[in-house]
């Protein structure tokens, strides 16, 4: 909602005004960003991430549960680590120097929207783990 109300501002003020704002032409996309960073661990939790549903969808639910966690372990989970390794540094660095924007009149405290990646890998993390124990009870039970 705020991402909406931001650009019609925006395209008032552009439009209507002939006048143009740089700072709500950065919100945009540090709250796309932000929505979209933050919607994987919701979508992870939800189980509605993309997957390839040709062999998958017609296994038995222990065999799709087993899919589940070991996708988790090999491919969800190392590299969740590493952006949150290396997006905890790259966010500390954009702080420590106040880091701004490069153009006049754009946004101050860059490290805010730096600071998102790796918060949304810790909730992919933290999403993934109870992912994958939801679907070891599944796993364990047999059961849908």
């Amino acid at each position: 909602m705020l991402t909406i109300f931001n650009v019609f501002i925006d395209v008032v003020l552009r439009y209507a005004f002939n006048n143009s704002s740089i700072a709500l032409q950065e919100m945009e996309w540090h709250l796309f960003s932000s929505l979209f960073l933050l919607g994987i661990s919701y979508t992870l939790q939800q189980d509605a991430h993309v997957r390839v549903d040709i062999f998958y969808a017609n296994l038995l639910p222990k065999k799709q549960a087993l899919i589940n966690m070991i996708g988790f372990v090999i491919f969800i989970l190392p590299i969740s680590l590493l952006i949150t390794y290396y997006g905890l540094d790259f966010a500390y660095g954009a702080y420590t120097i106040n880091e701004q924007s490069g153009d006049p009149g754009g946004l101050t405290h860059r490290f805010i929207i730096k600071s998102v990646i790796p918060i949304s890998f810790i909730l992919v993390i933290i999403s993934g783990s109870l992912f994958v124990l939801d679907n070891y009870k599944k796993f364990v039970r047999g059961d849908v």
